[in-house]
């Protein structure tokens, strides 16, 4: 099979194999509900999904829904949440978004770029995993491994990650940014580590610039 010469053709090739590499590619953050799953990828922030799932237990047990959660002494849910870095900032964002879901949304998560991204603590990021997770609306995140895999295979030369967003959503199905997203942050995860890529177990080693193979 013939390399893919532009960017769209990468891309195309890329959602192809990653499909069949990862078919049940599933957010790793545990949530049961909109709600949650914002307020999970809310604490992700520079913080492992390991890390998060050990501290929502405890947190969507006391305060399951924006309503409980608007009402929380500050102090307690830090104390809840301080196994995470920045928990107090972020104890501060959690609380004014669920504050705010009541103030204008009446207690549930909104489907809009633009109303997500007014939340605190939310940005594109956040907002695209809610969207495309727990909404099933497009939504392409571009974290960190999205945005170096990105590099690597020469789908874009941008840095800024809504600039690198843009750029590829035209590059994948709408109703599959989602999933893309998922499977190239696996695959950075598992065999595209930044400190050593694993170039001779990646299937995309017969068409990515950047392999060693």
């Amino acid at each position: 099979m013939a390399r893919p010469r532009t960017p769209k053709g990468r891309a195309r090739r890329v959602h192809e194999r990653l499909a069949d590499e990862y078919p049940e590619a599933e957010c790793e953050l545990d949530h049961d509900s909109p709600f949650q799953l914002l307020i999970a990828t809310i604490l992700s922030a520079q913080a492992t999904d390991v890390g998060v799932n050990k501290a929502t237990p405890g947190l969507f047990a006391a305060y399951p829904d924006a309503s409980s959660l608007a009402e929380a002494n500050l102090e307690d849910v830090e104390k809840l949440i301080g196994s995470l870095g920045l928990f107090r900032n972020k104890a501060k964002n959690i609380v004014g978004c669920a504050q705010q879901l009541l103030e204008r949304h009446d207690g549930e998560v909104p489907t809009s770029m633009k109303d997500l991204s007014a939340l605190s603590g939310v940005g594109r990021k956040t907002a695209n995993v809610v969207r495309s997770v727990a909404l099933g609306l497009p939504g392409l995140p571009v974290d960190t491994h999205v945005l170096r895999l990105s590099h690597l295979l020469q789908l874009t030369e941008l840095t800024d990650p809504v600039k690198v967003e843009l750029e590829l959503n035209p590059m994948v199905p709408a109703a599959e940014r989602g999933t893309f997203s998922l499977r190239m942050i696996l695959h950075g995860r598992r065999v595209c580590v930044a400190r050593r890529p694993n170039c001779e177990d990646c299937v995309l080693n017969d068409f990515c610039p950047s392999s060693t193979i």
